[in-house]
């Protein structure tokens, strides 16, 4: 699928890939209405903020640091993160709404109010940014496009990376779980060139989960068919 924003001043930027899956469940419906504009990070889309306005994260967050994930699922990790957490404020980004009714629930359920949930591209959410206003980011088993020629749609192109980069803080830390081994060749191809250290020293540290990692479902299901989680960490230069 094919999406660009709609507002005249937007750039067009193609989005590949799935916004809507199967139909909703009721409760899931209920959690878009009820929960979803209370757990906006601010104004990101380009039809309320088409000058590009940085969202004011202290305004909505206080003093916490902020972190940020990509690419979210089905939100387990985003929750779990929140719970450990809860000094910290974590800003979840994913544009398949079936993944955004799904955290809405565990949100309901795990009672942590400590995340904001964008559901929309995620290159929107990096205009209004702050420079330099993320202190942890993670891509947890993005889509893989495992066919050549679309390996430009990945995330670890450019086209993300360099926005993201200029959003995280020197210093910062950028985790990346895959379970492809093109995706890890092209990451260590490509994420360096954005600004970032790879952190690496022994096979253990891209062999090992991090320590406070939980297993997602997108996980457990590559290591049932066979496939081998890598885990990345990069620092923001």
């Amino acid at each position: 699928m094919t999406t660009s924003n709609k507002h005249p001043g937007a750039p067009w930027r193609n989005f590949y890939g799935r916004v809507k899956g199967k139909t909703l469940r009721p409760a899931q419906e209920t959690y878009l209405d009820e929960d979803l504009a209370a757990l906006s990070p601010g104004a990101v889309d380009w039809e309320v903020n088409p000058e590009r306005v940085p969202l004011d994260l202290k305004a909505r967050f206080g003093d916490r640091p902020v972190w940020l994930e990509v690419g979210f699922g089905g939100g387990e990790h985003l929750v779990h993160q929140a719970a450990q957490n809860p000094d910290v404020a974590i800003i979840g980004c994913e544009p398949f709404i079936n993944g955004v009714a799904m955290l809405l629930g565990k949100i309901r359920a795990a009672g942590v109010t400590n995340l904001a949930v964008y559901p929309g591209d995620a290159r929107n959410l990096f205009d209004v940014l702050p420079r330099g206003s993320v202190a942890k980011a993670f891509l947890l088993y993005p889509d893989p496009w495992p066919k050549k020629k679309h390996h430009r749609r990945r995330f670890v192109t450019p086209e993300h990376l360099d926005p993201l980069a200029q959003v995280l803080a020197p210093g910062a830390e950028f985790r990346v779980a895959t379970d492809i081994p093109d995706y890890v060749r092209q990451t260590l191809v490509e994420v360096p060139k954005a600004g970032f250290d790879w952190l690496a020293e022994r096979p253990g540290d891209w062999r090992a989960p991090w320590g406070d990692w939980l297993s997602t479902r997108y996980e457990q299901k590559a290591q049932r068919e066979g496939r081998v989680p890598h885990y990345l960490t990069f620092r923001r230069r």
